[in-house]
């Protein structure tokens, strides 16, 4: 590609110039690797379109160089910094991501197309049972289509890609190995994956190695309480281990593998108390894909999961609180359909049916009331998402039906009929440019801890009361988007409203228990309730160059509200942001300077009393890469907070005893081979 000079602050001016020549394919986003430029395709979406391409899924794919410049011991660490989506930031352990201002049960976790299967989303201290650093790319999606993976997807999902089963037979082996060093915690973190081929057999194998002590924090420990200044933040090390394998036998009807994976996480939870969690997880997956299996079809997919997971809350001393387990098995079958006409319109499109069976429960390790008492859930869903083109106008709209059941021993057992269906439309008003609008209404099943709960959360210090009376939530979607997606300068802009009808919450009180729920203990009550709510927001983003040699540069701003109808704001709402970046791409050469501005947040929940003071990020990168043989040999340095700021982030319970990391300098290299 032609190397550019322009300056950034000239391409902004030329974003609103008309473009000459558009197709299909300028229009993708791209990465470069190894000199040549390579289409991402968002493996999630049912059509397997490319990261630009999408109506009801406005998607955003970490890959590549971006990615391992990003990636972080947390999945909210590593995501926190992307357009519309902020971070539990519960320790250095535990963060899972927050998408515009929707959290836990409505923000679905997958790995490879299926459910983590963890218990991440019950609460902020629970980490996501993912590992970052193996995977090939992490899709963000946001939107209607995002519903097909389950009713707990109102607010989005995290694709996390690691290709444990290989889909394609490589002529030789390849893979790479990376190793870094980070200052602020003395972190060591080794990773690496591995694919080759005997005959028709593909072959995978990944594992990562990350060790961190207590990380360095600015100054105070509490906010705005000089007497809490100290060095290092108390209880944040973290220890993770994972390794992976797959197989699979590929040939040109389409492929079948397996894989399985252990994972084990061991953090500590940066309170006052200075608890840990123990975290492991088992996983088994089946994968299979037939070519044209029957007339009519593009091809069969069938996927199947099984996982076992546990982790337990200990006390400072390694002895055990609650202990938290999750047993799952997951089924899909997906079905692509090869185009045919209706009425005059061509439909492409998929359809298929889901099914998840688990067996969860927190109980007390310590002879005290159970947190979450043993309760078996089934689900059974049917989806369908369909696409054709209205003259230049392309039309996606999609459907699910699911029923839940949860039955839980010693209480009532709960049944719910769920439905929810999109429709969006993308106009393309001039070559390059395009409008669009999405609709969607989804309804989601109260999750078992929100049901059920009765008994102290040590990590969190609070102690939680369900309600078995809860009504499914009910949500109505709009969205309306405009983009240019093709030249030097592109950009896009967001706006969206939803509004949630019995939005479950829950609601902190001034009481105080005991661990056997009496009054006058150290555990706050926190009670789940319902109420009429909505989030509404914007985002936007401009380019330059953003695949291309030489200079590039990226300007963006996102902003969320969420609010109960009758009054106040929920809790946990993110901070409005903009930033900035600049880079320069030149050979083996790269580097890249970036900085976000958070602004101070003060609308909190009746319940919290604590305004989140304004920070600035700044963050850069600098790396050379060698051509030894078959192998490319990439030295990095990554510096992070590099003004070392006292960062508090409005969506973290633990904001005003816990910042985040100070200054930090990461020093690496990675072997792709």
């Amino acid at each position: 590609m032609k190397i550019q000079r322009t300056l950034l602050a000239s391409a902004i001016l030329l974003a609103f110039q008309p473009v000459v020549h558009a197709d299909d394919a300028a229009a993708q986003p791209q990465t470069v690797s190894e000199g040549k430029i390579q289409q991402v395709v968002v493996t999630a979406n049912p059509l397997r379109s490319g990261e630009g391409d999408q109506i009801l899924t406005p998607a955003k794919v970490l890959a590549g160089d971006e990615l391992r410049d990003k990636v972080g011991s947390s999945l909210g660490e590593t995501l926190q910094n992307e357009l519309g989506v902020s971070s539990s930031a519960f320790g250095a352990g535990a963060s899972r991501p927050i998408i515009r201002g929707m959290e836990g049960s409505r923000v679905k976790m997958l790995e490879n197309g299926m459910a983590t299967s963890d218990v991440s989303g019950l609460s902020n201290d629970h980490a996501v049972a993912s590992e970052g650093a193996v995977a090939r790319q992490i899709e963000i999606l946001r939107g209607p289509a995002a519903l097909l993976y389950g009713s707990g997807a109102i607010g989005g999902l995290v694709n996390v890609v690691n290709e444990r089963i290989p889909t394609e037979l490589e002529a030789r082996p390849i893979g790479q190995v990376e190793s870094r060093y980070s200052t602020v915690d003395n972190g060591r973190n080794l990773s690496g994956s591995m694919d080759g081929a005997v005959g028709k057999l593909g072959l995978h194998i990944d594992g990562n190695w990350r060790d961190t002590n207590d990380y360095k924090i600015p100054g105070n420990r509490v906010l705005d309480d000089p007497s809490t200044a100290i060095d290092r933040l108390p209880n944040s090390e973290t220890r993770s281990r994972s390794i992976g394998a797959g197989a699979s036998w590929i040939d040109d009807w389409g492929y079948a593998g397996f894989s399985a994976s252990h994972l084990s996480n061991l953090y500590g939870i940066p309170t006052d108390e200075g608890s840990r969690i123990d975290q492991r997880q088992n996983r088994y997956d089946f994968d299979t894909l037939i070519h044209n299996p029957l007339q009519g079809l593009e091809s069969a997919r069938f996927k199947a999961g099984f996982t076992d997971y546990r982790h337990a809350e200990l006390e400072d001393d390694g002895t055990p609180e609650v202990i938290f387990t999750n047993r799952s098995f997951e089924s899909r079958l997906e079905m692509t359909h090869k185009p045919f006409s209706v009425g005059g319109l061509a439909l492409h499109g998929t359809f298929g049916v889901q099914t998840e069976n688990t067996h969860f429960s927190a109980l007390s390790a310590a002879g005290g009331p159970d947190t979450v008492p043993v309760t078996h859930s089934t689900s059974q869903a049917a989806f369908v998402v369909e696409e054709t083109a209205i003259g230049p106008v392309r039309v996606n709209a999609g459907a699910r039906y699911e029923t839940v059941k949860r039955e839980p021993v010693g209480n009532r057992e709960r049944s719910f009929d769920l439905g929810s269906g999109s429709i969006g439309a993308l106009w393309p008003f001039t070559p390059g440019y395009s409008v669009g609008a999405t609709l969607s209404y989804a309804q989601r099943a109260p999750a078992t801890d929100e049901l059920y709960s009765g008994g102290p959360h040590d990590a969190t210090l609070t102690f939680d009361v369900g309600d078995a009376d809860l009504k499914k939530e009910v949500s109505r979607n709009v969205e309306l988007s405009m983009q240019k997606t093709t030249g030097l300068v592109r950009w896009k802009a967001n706006l969206f409203r939803n509004n949630v009808s019995d939005f479950i919450y829950g609601h902190v009180t001034d009481e105080l228990l005991d661990e056997d729920g009496n009054a006058g203990g150290e555990f706050r009550q926190r009670i789940f309730e319902q109420a009429k709510a909505h989030v509404q927001g914007g985002e936007a983003e401009l380019t330059y160059n953003e695949v291309g040699m030489g200079w590039n540069g990226r300007l963006f701003a996102d902003t969320s509200r969420g609010k109960l109808d009758e009054g106040g704001s929920l809790p946990l709402q993110p901070a409005d942001r903009i930033g900035a970046g600049v880079g320069y791409r030149q050979a083996d050469w790269r580097a890249g300077l970036s900085w976000t501005h958070a602004r101070g947040q003060e609308r909190l929940a009746s319940f919290e009393s604590t305004p989140t003071p304004a920070y600035n990020l700044v963050d850069a990168n600098l790396s050379y890469t060698q051509h030894l043989a078959q192998t490319d040999l990439t030295w990095f340095l990554l510096a992070k907070n590099l003004l070392n700021q006292d960062i508090r982030l409005s969506t973290s319970l633990l904001k005003d005893i816990s910042p985040l990391p100070g200054r930090n300098f990461v020093f690496g290299v990675r072997a792709k081979f």
